[in-house]
């Protein structure tokens, strides 16, 4: 399993992984309990290699945003995305100290931390973009 392979969809809690195409949408896994679902064309489906998080300079890929979190937590789970907006805040400033305090939400904080437990819960320890993996083949 790969990190394109891994999908979130507006509207539904988790994270999914890609399964096939179907005729009115996508076939997906829930990376939580394992079932199966139809995501329809209407859904906003965004692949978490598409995803960034504003920074004060270029945009940051949140697979960087992962790499981070994994290095500072020494691979261990992240802070619980329930816990109170400035612990957030300032957990989130010590793994991307550049982020943009404008535009990067406590919800988005939430999502990351959220996020990053799911895929570390199904057996996640890299986080790399597509490209990368190609480089280095």
């Amino acid at each position: 399993m790969e990190l394109k392979d891994i999908l979130a969809i507006s509207g539904k809690p988790g994270l999914f992984k890609y399964v096939a195409q179907s005729s009115n949408g996508v076939i997906v896994e829930s990376l939580l309990d394992g079932k199966r679902m139809n995501a329809p064309a209407s859904s906003r489906v965004s692949a978490l290699t598409e995803i960034s998080i504003y920074t004060e300079g270029e945009d940051i890929p949140l697979a960087d945003v992962f790499t981070n979190i994994y290095k500072y937590t020494e691979g261990k789970e992240a802070i619980s995305p329930k816990e109170t907006p400035e612990k957030l805040k300032a957990y989130f400033a010590e793994i991307l100290p550049e982020y943009d305090r404008d535009r990067v939400h406590v919800s988005d904080m939430k999502k990351v931390f959220a996020w990053y437990n799911a895929l570390l819960a199904a057996g996640f320890t890299e986080f790399r973009l597509p490209e990368e993996e190609k480089k280095e083949e």
